[in-house]
């Protein structure tokens, strides 16, 4: 699926891409990623969905189905798009969450359209505040339909 995040050099949006992470060569810890990637790629009933521009990966979801819930496990976005003074490209974290929000529409149970993820406490208000996240229990929180379709029209129906 083709999307569009913002180039932060020249502020313009730019085509990328949102794909399945099988047969692709993983990023490392050692290049300054949190976590085995490629450990995840090959967890069993999951998928892992990675964002890249050209060949440069952007940043990386493993999403699975938890008690006919989809679950975010993880996102993670690449270091060099990390922070607010040095980052590459803004909304990949939005378009990875909007792409899991589109694939939780895909479930037929009771709780489909909602994305459940657990996140880090300090980042709870932001997430709340940019996608629309509820905290239900502890740091478990969950996008609704409602704000998921939102995301999707955001980030995924993006006109240039």
């Amino acid at each position: 699926m083709n999307v569009y995040i913002l180039d932060q050099l020249s502020n313009e949006l730019v085509i990328a891409e949102i794909t399945s992470a099988k047969e692709i060569k993983m990023p490392l810890k050692k290049d300054r990623w949190n976590f085995n990637w490629n450990k995840l790629v090959k967890d069993q009933n999951s998928e892992t969905y990675l964002l890249r521009r050209a060949q440069n990966i952007e940043g990386l979801m493993h999403l699975k189905v938890e008690n006919e819930m989809m679950f975010m496990d993880v996102l993670e976005i690449a270091p060099h798009n990390i922070g607010s003074q040095n980052k590459i490209f803004d909304f990949v974290a939005g378009c990875l969450i909007a792409f899991a929000c589109r694939e939780s529409f895909k479930l037929t149970s009771e709780y489909k359209g909602f994305l459940t993820f657990v996140s880090k406490t300090k980042l709870i208000p932001w997430y709340s505040k940019k996608y629309g996240a509820e905290q239900a229990l502890g740091q478990r929180m969950f996008i609704n339909p409602q704000n998921g379709l939102k995301l999707i029209e955001e980030y995924l129906n993006r006109n240039r």
